[in-house]
């Protein structure tokens, strides 16, 4: 079973940055790509940025110019850095790894903006 271990959560004003990481039990290159959804109560959840296995991105129009998405082979991580963070970000974030016949995804980690 694979497993996908998201951490890197908090609490930080707005204005401020926080950066998640993921790490899954296989290889990170065994997964086509890589990314990171979230989802607020009531909402459904959203693609936040995506990374390929040949390092393209995809980003939520929101996130961009604000969150960048990197993958670490060597450490089998991947991050998203956010910077300028504002409530709106304000979420449960989840990482997700993807094959094409199935997807796995991680517990999630409280993302919250406040002052």
């Amino acid at each position: 079973q694979v497993r996908v271990m998201d951490s890197g959560g908090g609490l930080v004003q707005p204005g401020g940055s926080l950066r998640l990481s993921c790490t899954t039990s296989e290889s990170i290159l065994s997964f086509n790509a890589m990314g990171w959804y979230r989802q607020t109560p009531g909402k459904q959840r959203e693609l936040v940025a995506l990374i390929t296995n040949c390092g393209d991105t995809t980003y939520v129009e929101s996130a961009k110019g604000r969150f960048t998405i990197s993958r670490d082979n060597a450490r089998n991580r991947i991050y998203l850095q956010m910077n300028s963070l504002t409530p709106e970000d304000t979420a449960i974030y989840y990482c997700y790894a993807d094959r094409p016949t199935t997807g796995y995804w991680g517990r999630g980690t409280q993302v919250t903006v406040s002052s």
